[in-house]
């Protein structure tokens, strides 16, 4: 049986400043996940807790159905999903919380930006022993690529498994177009700031929304297509190069749209998407997990292409979404986390969650299978732009050692000082770098 191993270090600084004053209530509220039958109770069912970030706008009622067929045909296992609110970043804090309070959720999703985070401090049981304990594990396993297996690594363990797989695209509203002249979508980061301007002048709209959550992947996309680094390794060391002057050309774009030309709209996530699906803004730069979302609600056409190239320069965008880690401790806990998420994982429950937000599956075939995902993308057009990207895609940037989630937030700082027109975007990336680099060397 599997010996559940903290793989926390001595020093974790976060744990000793993180909400202790909360953990209770924290614990108090998620309930904690309990086993019952095996380890006491009645029924022989053992419950286990999912933690997610899918709000309504998010796949939320996706993660609901594969809940409920999960529960319906597995009756031995009872899921409980439960929503965390702002994002990875959120979800972070509140798992912090719950383990420090002795109540963590078997099993959780993990933004690939913490992967390092939450690896070095938060204790899991690996996907490697949970499919060595399998009889079929393995054989589960090889249906992935390498490639997307890497997602899920560090330091060559497979530590949590590699679910939700996104891409950053241009959504626009061919309508808006239309009335503003505009022929033709836009390619490159230019034509982006010259449509946005056509749009405004002609329609009085907003002609560019880009997606503002508790995270910097969008933003990474566009410092990385200009040809920048988020972060730098060299002879094991790693180095924030956020400040280059890749990096601020990348950022001095978006914020003249916002504070000079007046086209681009600063705003809260679900605000801005909201202003693109009610007419209000003519493109919307954004994950395609939002695919299902916005085309369900727009009143409008919708299209799709793929993120705005900086001219000549490759694209390279992160590939975002998480991996889901097991947290549980119990033993009875952890096969039942296995097994949630081996059904996850499965053809038919990834067809219902990429039509159910617009997610790329991470499972070979499943795609081009036509007992799964080969009509619905046939049909749906949307999803091009973002399978065309996945040449395109670099490792979603993981600050390495104790303090990862403030080196996420010194980074979001500066995002809201540049838009929001306190620092210039030299000023502001080149503190926010620095922060970033004493906090990784501590």
């Amino acid at each position: 049986m599997f010996q559940f191993k903290s793989r926390v270090k001595k020093k974790v600084p976060v744990f000793l400043s993180l909400l202790l004053l909360g953990a209770a209530a924290v614990a108090a509220g998620c309930g904690g996940p309990a086993t019952q039958g095996a380890g006491g109770g009645t029924g022989g069912v053992t419950t286990i807790e999912y933690w997610h970030v899918n709000s309504e706008s998010f796949g939320g009622q996706a993660v609901r159905d594969l809940v409920n067929e999960f529960n319906r045909t597995h009756p031995d296992v009872k899921v409980v999903d439960k929503f965390q609110p702002n994002m990875y970043l959120g979800l972070m804090q509140n798992l912090q919380a719950a383990i420090a309070g002795g109540h963590p959720p078997a099993v959780a999703q993990i933004g690939y930006n913490f992967l390092e985070y939450a690896t070095a401090n938060l204790p899991h049981q690996t996907v490697d022993d949970a499919a060595g304990q399998d009889k079929d594990g393995r054989a589960f396993l090889n249906d992935f690529r390498s490639n997307i297996l890497d997602l899920g690594r560090v330091n060559g363990k497979l530590e949590g498994m590699p679910y939700s797989i996104s891409d950053p695209v241009l959504y626009y509203n061919s309508d808006l177009f239309s009335r503003a002249g505009i022929n033709g979508p836009p390619r490159t980061w230019d034509e982006v700031r010259r449509d946005a301007r056509l749009i405004k002048e002609k329609t009085g709209n907003y002609g560019l929304y880009v997606q503002e959550p508790s995270d910097n992947w969008a933003q990474q996309a566009m410092m990385e297509s200009n040809g920048a680094k988020v972060l730098t390794k060299k002879d094991g060391r790693a180095t924030a190069t956020f400040d280059s002057a890749a990096a601020v050309d990348a950022y001095q774009l978006m914020a003249d749209m916002v504070l000079k030309d007046k086209t681009a709209l600063h705003a809260p996530w679900d605000q801005g998407t909201q202003a693109f699906i009610s007419g209000k803004v003519g493109m919307t730069v954004t994950t395609i997990a939002k695919r299902n979302y916005i085309e369900s609600n727009a009143k409008f056409k919708v299209a799709t292409v793929p993120f705005p190239t900086f001219g000549e320069k490759p694209r390279r965008v992160p590939a975002g979404g998480n991996a889901l880690f097991i947290f549980a401790r119990d033993p009875q806990q952890q096969k039942a986390a296995w097994e949630f998420i081996k059904y996850l994982e499965s053809p038919a429950a990834l067809t219902v969650w990429t039509k159910g937000t617009g997610y790329l599956p991470p499972r070979s075939g499943v795609l081009d299978d036509p007992k799964y995902l080969k009509p619905f993308m046939d049909a749906n057009p949307l999803m091009k732009a973002a399978v065309d990207e996945l040449p395109d895609l670099v490792p979603w940037v993981s600050f390495p050692g104790n303090n990862g989630l403030q080196c996420e937030q010194a980074m979001l700082d500066a995002r809201d000082a540049i838009l929001g027109g306190r620092q210039t975007p030299a000023g502001a990336l080149h503190a926010a770098a620095e922060k970033v680099n004493q906090l990784i060397g501590k």
